[in-house]
């Protein structure tokens, strides 16, 4: 095992990369991201947790009695179905430990239906057993079938399969060595694969932590679990998922949690945020998935991008005359005079060489070939004051060099508004997709309850329409300049 916010201090955490999530996200352990009646909940070691109205505001307020440790959540119909141990891994001096489930009509402590039901045990070790019963993970498959994994360094992470109506263990159902060498396990299924994730690397030693993630997959629930390599999970095998960053470190406790098809997140701890007095925080980044295996993606970083289509390279531009560059077209051949001539540096195209001819009212966009313009180059900001979504906050797309911001508009299509004022329609919600694109979504569109991405409905004709994973028109990447 290894109420409010206050503005100024959202701000405070906004300036330190956003790279985990903002308000009191203090946790140990956490169980994968469950969300109930419009709330996102994770659980962590010695009880309680975390709750969120959005997704990146985290709270302590959630309920789970018990106490123990590492705990897993996983929704199954109408109820959750909540899993810990109650020792083991070495805490109380020993490695004896019991693996416990329990169902729960809600996960909200001030719902009149909330109350879990006496816990039952689906696994357990002794003193002296090869294995931890801590740690536990739960997936149910496309099949409707429920596995359970648990275990620790101190000896073999190992698999139960459980039945989904009671939560119990399958009568009959013995456990099945998957890995060593790593702890904090879970299944997920994808594609028709399953794959086994396992925090490696020594924990509980704050920013001495080596934890990281790493996993192996098989086409049976019950292994073998191979890595990129060949390496078998059970012979210390494994394909790193995410490790430290420049001041986040000890990354244990993978939970994936699916949006919609083609955006999903993995929830995690890091074990030593260094902008928070080194304590353990949540974090939830995108997962994408690339040439089969899982992978963490980046919060996008406050910076100057150009936005370009997916559908054909386009870049997102204003709709304005185009100016031309000064240098105009050079000379060539290889002449004695042509090769006698010095080199110039020339300058790029400034802002000020063109701005003054812009509308200045309301602009609207389209998509064009890059040429590195000031009207193709954008700034993305994060907005902390305006809150957030599942494992991000709301940002501010501007012209670089100008406050001019892009937002929806009525009709659900897309325009230039003079200043960014905080209006929800200029509020953007960035997601990086599975295959590492991205979605952009307003916040708000007027006159539209509908949520629409940013769409390229043909080469150059930006507009806002239905996400659809599978169509290149609703894709964007965004590169730094």
């Amino acid at each position: 095992m290894k109420k409010n916010i206050l503005v100024a201090g959202i701000l405070a955490l906004a300036c330190v990369s956003a790279a985990a999530q903002v308000g009191a996200p203090y946790i140990h352990d956490p169980s994968t991201i469950a969300e109930c009646d419009g709330k996102y909940y994770t659980f962590g070691t010695g009880g309680g947790g975390l709750i969120s109205a959005d997704g990146w505001v985290w709270e302590s307020g959630a309920v789970r009695p018990g106490g123990g440790a590492a705990p897993d959540a996983i929704k199954i119909g109408d109820r959750y179905l909540v899993g810990y141990s109650t020792t083991g891994g070495g805490l109380g001096g020993g490695h004896a430990g019991r693996i416990v489930t329990m169902w729960n009509k809600t996960l909200d402590p001030n719902s009149p239906d909330f109350a879990y039901t006496e816990p039952v045990e689906v696994a357990n070790s002794v003193v002296d057993e090869d294995c931890d019963a801590i740690d536990i993970g739960l997936l149910m498959d496309d099949k409707g079938r429920l596995f359970c994994t648990y275990g620790t360094y101190f000896g073999n992470i190992r698999m139960v399969e459980l039945d989904p109506k009671t939560g119990e263990r399958l009568a009959g159902n013995q456990p099945v060595d998957v890995a060593i060498d790593c702890e904090a396990s879970i299944m997920i299924y994808n594609d028709g694969w399953y794959y086994l994730l396992g925090t490696h690397g020594t924990c509980c030693d704050g920013v001495n932590s080596t934890y990281n993630i790493v996993c192996g997959r098989s086409r049976n629930p019950y292994g073998p679990f191979i890595d990129n390599v060949g390496r078998d999970m059970l012979a210390g095998g494994g394909k790193m998922v995410i490790a430290a960053e420049e001041r986040l470190f000890g990354a244990g406790h993978f939970g994936r949690y699916i949006v919609e098809p083609g955006v999903e997140k993995a929830s995690l701890h890091y074990e030593a945020d260094l902008d928070r007095s080194g304590r353990s925080v949540l974090a939830i980044r995108p997962l994408l998935w690339k040439n089969g295996w899982p992978e963490c993606g980046e919060l996008v970083k406050d910076g100057n991008y150009k936005i370009l289509s997916r559908r054909r390279g386009y870049a997102l531009e204003l709709s304005v005359d185009f100016v031309r560059a000064q240098g105009g077209m050079r000379m060539f051949g290889f002449g004695r005079g042509q090769q006698e001539q010095p080199n110039v540096v020339l300058e790029g195209q400034k802002l000020e060489e063109v701005s003054a001819d812009w509308p200045e009212g309301n602009i609207p966009v389209r998509a064009n070939d890059y040429m590195a313009r000031p009207h193709q180059k954008w700034t993305i900001e994060a907005v902390p004051e305006a809150g957030g979504y599942l494992g991000g906050p709301y940002f501010k797309i501007v012209i670089e060099g100008t406050n001019r911001a892009l937002a929806a508009a009525e009709g659900a299509e897309l325009v230039t508004v003079p200043e960014f004022t905080g209006a929800d329609e200029q509020l953007w919600q960035i997601d990086q997709l599975t295959d590492g694109t991205f979605r952009l979504m307003p916040k708000a569109i007027p006159g539209c309850s509908e949520r629409l991405c940013l769409y390229s409905v043909a080469d150059s004709t930006p507009t806002l329409a239905k996400f659809d994973f599978n169509n290149d028109n609703c894709k964007w990447d965004l590169k730094m300049h």
